[in-house]
């Protein structure tokens, strides 16, 4: 595969971010219900193109991280969180989630943070060996935080220092 080309994503990426989120849902990740149609745009007034980092392979979006404010308190502003990642199935094992992850810890250093923090589900292996390999660790875990598929998951929060 390609080196990706990371950028801010823009307004124009919304149709490109919404068909990849839909293709990538799954109960591996995701808590809330699998989206069907009418579709509910993909950016709102709390999800900004300027909080999404895209990659881009061959010209076509195969990829994003969202960075945000885990709360809107002064007191709470030194930290950002990746609150969404997604790799198109096509570009998965290439190294495009790691790319991303680095990308948004030098993002998040950029605009200032101290911290990273995120939460990852607790069955999500995959996704939890990539954070700790790129310095996260666990910081928490609510047990059996949610019911995916008539199973109960943990919600694990994860965090390290920029």
């Amino acid at each position: 595969m390609p080196e990706p080309h990371i950028r801010i994503a823009m307004a124009d990426d919304e149709e490109a971010l919404a068909v990849l989120d839909r293709a990538t849902w799954s109960t591996l990740h995701a808590v809330a219900p699998r989206p069907e149609p009418p579709y509910r745009p993909f950016f709102d007034e709390r999800h900004v193109p300027r909080d999404y980092l895209v990659a881009e392979t061959d010209g076509r979006l195969a990829g994003y991280v969202r960075i945000a404010r885990p709360t809107p308190l002064a007191s709470n502003a030194h930290v950002l969180q990746i609150q969404g990642l997604a790799v198109a199935e096509e570009a998965r094992g290439q190294g495009l989630g790691r790319a991303l992850i680095r990308a948004a810890i030098e993002e998040a250093r950029g605009r200032g943070a101290r911290r990273l923090s995120l939460r990852v589900l607790g069955h999500n292996a995959p996704a939890r060996a990539l954070y700790a390999s790129e310095g996260f660790a666990v910081e928490g875990v609510q047990p059996q935080e949610f019911l995916l598929d008539g199973a109960y998951v943990d919600d694990v929060l994860m965090g390290r220092r920029l």
